[in-house]
């Protein structure tokens, strides 16, 4: 079985002739993407990108090529992303994120901090969701990729996309419906 890698085709038995940096440089872009969908902070996604590539470096001349290597890229992702997110909740309160914000001149202050609460109640309602529901409903509702495409990606069949996506939905309602009532207690705030 081989596969394509830019120009270059690879075999299992090729494996460790593939040159890290070529593997970077094709797939930066889409690693840096994936951890952003799987929630991880702007503040490390620098840091989450350079463990990403540091894990492939490790298991690279393991990698089998029984899936596609944005496929495999995309677990290593997951699980990089699941620890940074997991260090982010237990950080939560320690630090205070600093706000890169770019702003509308022509926006109003009402506007802005409209806009602005509406971006942190999503944020928070998408932390609070599944990581592979989160991605797929990212790629599927912000991103507006295919669902065929999410599945190749993902390396999963195109049913369980449509599962996930049907998941996702339930769960955002439900996260929706539980601020919604949080808010009336608050007063309608």
């Amino acid at each position: 079985m081989e596969r394509a890698l830019g120009d270059e085709v690879l075999s299992p038995a090729g494996v460790a002739a593939v040159d890290l940096s070529a593997v970077h440089a094709e797939h930066a872009d889409f690693v840096w993407v994936t951890l952003q969908r799987f929630g991880v902070a702007p503040a490390d996604l620098e840091d989450a990108l350079q463990d990403v590539f540091i894990v492939v470096q490790q298991r690279l001349a393991s990698f089998d090529w029984a899936c596609a290597l944005t496929t495999w890229l995309f677990a290593v992702c997951r699980r990089v992303a699941s620890t940074y997110r997991r260090r982010a909740d237990r950080d939560r309160g320690r630090h205070e994120p600093l706000a890169e914000e770019m702003t509308d001149p022509g926006s109003s202050p009402e506007e802005l901090l409209a806009d602005h609460q509406a971006q942190a109640r999503l944020d928070r309602m998408l932390d609070a969701m599944d990581l592979d529901r989160r991605a797929v409903f990212v790629m599927f509702e912000i991103e507006e990729m295919p669902c065929a495409e999410i599945a190749a990606l993902v390396g999963v069949p195109l049913g369980t996309v449509y599962s996930r996506l049907h998941a996702a939905r339930k769960e955002l309602a439900k996260l929706l419906e539980k601020e919604q009532a949080s808010a009336a207690r608050r007063g309608g705030r």
